[in-house]
Parts: C-alpha cells; structure tokens; sequence
C-alpha cells in the first residue's frame, strides 16, 4: 500500500501507546516494542469524520487507532436492503482489520465518527514483523482480540437484558474506552461520535426504545445527549444502572 501521510510528530508517536484503555492493542504493547514497531517505517495517518477506511482485496492492511471512534458493520448475511448487520464501536488503542492477517480480501465496513488518526500497515507485513521479528507484538494483539471478545459479549450480547441497562452498559464502555474530559468541567466525561441511531444498531432495538432509554437518563440527570454526542455527568450513577 502507498506510504501513509505522517500527520503526527515523531516525538507524538514515541508515546502514542501510553494512557490507552486497559486490554487494548497498544496498552498491552512494551514501550520497547512500540518504537520498534516505529523503527519499522510505520506511519500516522488522519481520516475525517464519515470516511471509510480502505480495506478488501485491493487494500489488504490493518489500522492501530491512535484518536477517534469508528463504526465497524459485519454482514453475515450478506449485504442488501434489510440485511442484518452486527455493529460494533472501535477505539483509541484497539487494531481493526485483523481478519487481513488470517483471510486476505476479508473486509469489515470501518467507517470514522470522528476525525480519526490511525497507523495503517499492510497486512502482509504486519504478519512478517510479527512473526520473525515481535513475537511479542502478536501475543499483544492476540489477548487484545480476547479482552474484545469478552468484552463484546457483555456489552453487546445481553440480549435479554431490559434496554435501560443495556445501553447504560454502552455508554459506560464508550466512556471508558473512547471518553475524554470535558474542557469545561473535569467532572464529566464526553463520548464523541456514535449517534442515537448508531447505538440503536449496535444494541440491535429499535431507535425510539433507545431514544426511551436515554431520555430516562437524561431525566436522572446522567447523562447529556447532542449531535452525535454525549456528556456523561455521573459515570457511577450510570455504571449504577448499567450493573457494573
């Protein structure tokens, strides 16, 4: 694939491991391994806000997310009007295209909420460093892969759940995982990106039940919802009605 547009400073990327969310890629990465990864020829790129990032049979590569939030859509089967999809929220430190490194020409619909920066690699030689060179790179990404799982069934798989605990359970995760400090107060956490009508689709309800579930917790005062935004004012009252 065609060198990646350095969007960061060197002296960013030396770091850009550090302070991720707990049982992501580059959380579970040495810092030896991370500027080894970099001595490698690896680079930042930025995508803007509802850009698809290249992947398939064309663009065979893997994506490590420094900043932003993307939506990734399964269709297993098939794609078509009113097929169903499994949707999913990746964020900061998680690796995305994956399937690249086992399937060649697999491909997930990775679409960017945000202004995201990610380092793009070819899939062929992510598994060439990974192998021959940083093992330890690949026993990173595998228990990445499993803290994802796991974490993918209690978020996402709850199905029997009332909808008001599964998408507090949500919005708790985002928080965690892609949440940043208001600037205006240290106090609440805001979640950029997904939508109503994103959590909906993730969580598989309808839109008004989620709209219902939201505004219930507007109403308890816990969170703030804008466009494609939301401001969490008690994470633990919302971990509280989230069972967590």
């Amino acid at each position: 694939m065609p060198p990646a547009i350095d969007t960061s400073r060197p002296t960013d990327l030396l770091h850009a491991h550090e302070g991720k969310p707990e049982g992501s890629f580059l959380q579970l990465l040495t810092t030896e391994t991370w500027h080894t990864l970099l001595s490698a020829g690896l680079r930042s790129r930025a995508f803007v806000r509802d850009e698809l990032l290249p992947m398939g049979q064309e663009t065979q590569a893997v994506y490590i997310i420094l900043e932003g939030v993307v939506r990734q859509d399964r269709y297993p089967l098939g794609t078509g009007p009113d097929m169903p999809a499994i949707t999913r929220f990746r964020g900061p430190g998680q690796l995305v295209g994956e399937a690249a490194l086992i399937h060649p020409g697999v491909s997930v619909d990775t679409r960017c909420l945000t202004s995201t920066v990610v380092i793009p690699c070819s899939a062929r030689y992510f598994n060439v460093l990974t192998e021959r060179r940083l093992t330890d790179a690949r026993l990173a990404l595998l228990r990445s892969l499993e803290a994802r799982s796991r974490s993918d069934e209690f978020i996402y798989g709850m199905a029997i759940r009332p909808p008001l605990e599964r998408v507090s359970r949500l919005m708790a995760h985002l928080a965690d995982t892609t949440g940043v400090p208001d600037p205006r107060t240290s106090s609440n956490t805001v979640v950029t990106g997904p939508g109503q009508k994103d959590i909906a689709a993730a969580l598989q309800l309808a839109v008004s039940t989620t709209e219902n579930a939201l505004r219930t917790l507007r109403y308890h005062g816990v969170l703030e919802a804008r466009y494609r935004q939301f401001v969490i004012h008690d994470i633990d009252g919302l971990r509280h009605l989230a069972g967590i």
